[in-house]
């Protein structure tokens, strides 16, 4: 579908003001609707200018969304900000605020929740099923092996890299 410059506009500040978005998922909707690549910079910058469109906000709700909703570790969100052409520099401040028993506290819910459905034929096995449910859910293998160390008692060694 091809839109003109000023139906564009109207279309994606309409869409950037239903929630947080980032500029790379506002491009892939100018260059959905044809957009010349001039044009699509010219809204961009608007929206920069009237604050619809801000990528420092949009990676804090992102993060904070994904950490207390999804349930995910820093691994997969960094991965998803990634994707979506965020700065490291807008990103890692963020991160550093929520500091790791942030996520740590996350992990022990989340493990304590999904120990019950765990099958094993031992506690080994348990374990190894624990942490690579963690792992899968973009947590680091320290925190992962920390938290179910905690759960069932430790017989894991602390993972250094």
């Amino acid at each position: 579908m091809k839109l003109s410059e000023p139906q564009a506009l109207n279309r994606v500040a309409a869409y950037c003001s239903r929630a947080e978005r980032s500029e790379f998922d506002v491009r892939k909707k100018l260059v959905a609707w044809e957009l010349s690549e001039d044009a699509g910079k010219r809204i961009i910058d608007r929206l920069k200018k009237e604050k619809y469109l801000d990528d420092t906000r949009f990676a804090r709700s992102f993060i904070n969304d994904k950490l207390n909703f999804n349930k995910w570790g820093r691994t997969k969100i960094v991965y998803e900000l990634k994707k979506r052409k965020i700065p490291e520099s807008v990103y890692n401040s963020i991160l550093e605020e929520l500091l790791g028993d942030e996520f740590e506290k996350q992990l022990m819910h989340i493990l304590s929740v999904k120990i019950k459905s765990v099958k094993g034929k031992n506690d080994y096995d348990k374990k190894t099923k624990l942490i690579r449910f963690a792992l899968g859910r973009g947590f680091t293998m320290d925190v992962a092996i920390k938290c179910v160390n905690k759960l069932m008692g430790g017989d894991y060694e602390e993972y250094t890299p």
